[in-house]
């Protein structure tokens, strides 16, 4: 990470870095970052400018797929052939035309190993079965009008954060968000993996934020458009945290500026005004990121603390209960988009954590793969829970979601603020005007596209979006619209 932010800092490209050049880069990001000129830059805008200032690999870097080589878009031959292994034979629908879907990989955010096999899943789940025919693009350019025509459907594969937005370019973004939603109500569909609901949120301001009890807080954990993504997410991270003096959740031009000085001072330990690439990436932990906190030097000490619990649960995880997490303040920044895709993240389980599926719409095909098995299923994956106020049922049909009762007391006690119904769904579909929504929230690992009912499960929801597969798709509860 180090050596990408001295590149962007270093504008003459002499090898060091001065004050008063370090201080002219910060205003000018300031100035192309805060595009609407609003005063202030929020987490989604960090994450998007901070992606955007930053060094790219050179194009051909990475294989597969096509558009900017920004993220690894080659899967593990050994995730491949373990899919591949695991596919279902056959479709559970004959495709009325020939099909075609779109896949894309872009993570504006944290940027999910698992993305080039998710594409690749889609890929050969279509060809296997003949439903459909695929193209995987890591390039949110592509979600223009006229590309869009020869596609039934796209497929989100744990895109992170504002993941179609450019942020130099005001416009397209807005030409892309436009294509994208016209493309879904107009009669297509969308299917998404995961950190598909990842994206389009940030922490709500301090002033209108409460803990849990009522009482005023302060906004904790701030994710912008989504969860720290690779090089951009501890960047952002340390910017808001380190800049944000008023606790308002976005940076002032003072304040983002105010931060190029104060880095700078911890960088030029030796007062000599000229601090070279070594000396940076030497200085940068300390100086600019935090170092790692004790418990993530030391996992197996945490684990330990915790290790007699285990006793009774049908799964278990070493993540610790939850202290300082934050209440459920988090709000989306393209509210089209939250709704439509079913609602967005706010805290994970990790893995490994077991997690056994309750069927929650038996008689759809869409869960007919977990009907066939002797016993409920179960998997470990990273498993998402969702902001209360965005996830409804009265939004969605849920097809699937954790059961609750099998998680012991203390994994369920390391979320902060639960859900006092305790709903947390990991797959459903949808309506949006004249189309389809499925989304299905496990993908984290690797090893989830290797299991035969996660993929038959994930074929019936693509045929579903694609107008193929004829379902119930009324919201669970009804009478209500959240």
């Amino acid at each position: 990470m180090a050596p990408g932010f001295f590149t962007a800092l270093d504008t003459d490209k002499d090898g060091a870095l001065t004050k008063a050049e370090m201080r002219a880069t910060f205003e000018r990001w300031f100035g192309q970052w805060d595009s609407a000129s609003t005063g202030g830059l929020t987490q989604e805008q960090l994450l998007a400018g901070i992606t955007a200032a930053l060094p790219q690999p050179a194009p051909g870097a990475f294989g597969g797929g096509r558009g900017p080589a920004a993220q690894n878009q080659t899967p593990q031959p050994q995730h491949v052939d373990a899919m591949i292994a695991a596919l279902p034979a056959t479709a559970p629908a004959k495709p009325k035309q020939p099909r075609r879907v779109l896949v894309l990989g872009k993570a504006a955010g944290f940027v999910h190993s698992s993305i080039p096999l998710a594409g690749r899943t889609i890929e050969e789940l279509g060809k296997k079965t003949g439903a459909w025919t695929t193209t995987i693009t890591y390039d949110p350019a592509d979600i223009n009008e006229a590309n869009l025509k020869q596609y039934d459907a796209i497929f989100l594969a744990s895109t992170t954060g504002a993941f179609l937005d450019d942020p130099n370019d005001a416009a397209a973004t807005a030409a892309r968000r436009k294509a994208f939603l016209e493309f879904v109500r107009s009669g297509k569909g969308l299917g998404g993996i995961h950190a598909a609901t990842d994206s389009y949120h940030q922490n709500a301001p301090a002033a209108t934020t409460t803990e849990a009890g009522g009482a005023p807080g302060r906004a904790g954990g701030a994710r912008g458009g989504g969860r720290g993504g690779g090089q951009a997410g501890p960047l952002a991270a340390a910017f808001l945290a380190q800049g944000d003096k008023n606790a308002d959740q976005r940076l002032s031009k003072d304040e983002f500026v105010g931060l190029a000085d104060v880095w700078y001072g911890k960088l030029d330990t030796a007062n000599s005004g000229r601090v070279s690439q070594a000396e940076f990436s030497q200085r940068f932990v300390g100086a600019v990121l935090p170092p790692p906190p004790p418990e993530s030097r030391a996992p197996a000490a945490a684990a330990s603390n915790v290790a007699p619990s285990r006793a009774g649960c049908t799964g278990y995880s070493n993540q610790q209960p939850a202290t300082q997490l934050g209440p459920d303040n988090q709000v989306g920044t393209w509210p089209e988009f939250n709704k439509m895709i079913g609602g967005f993240f706010k805290f994970h389980w990790n893995n490994p954590q077991e997690i056994t599926y309750k069927i929650d719409d038996p008689k759809s095909p869409l869960t007919a793969p977990f009907h066939k098995l002797d016993a409920p299923f179960v998997i470990n994956d990273e498993t998402y829970t969702m902001g209360r106020d965005t996830y409804s049922r009265q939004n969605l049909r849920v097809l699937t979601s954790v059961d609750y009762s099998k998680m012991c007391d203390d994994d369920k006690k390391k979320e902060s603020n639960p859900r006092e119904d305790h709903d947390y769904a990991m797959s459903w579909i949808r309506r949006d005007g004249k189309g389809r929504v499925f989304y299905m929230a496990h993908g984290h690992d690797e090893s989830v596209y290797a299991k035969t009912p996660i993929l038959e499960h994930l074929l019936a929801g693509m045929q579903y979006v694609l107008g193929d597969l004829q379902v119930d798709d009324g919201p669970s509860v009804k009478g209500g619209s959240k």
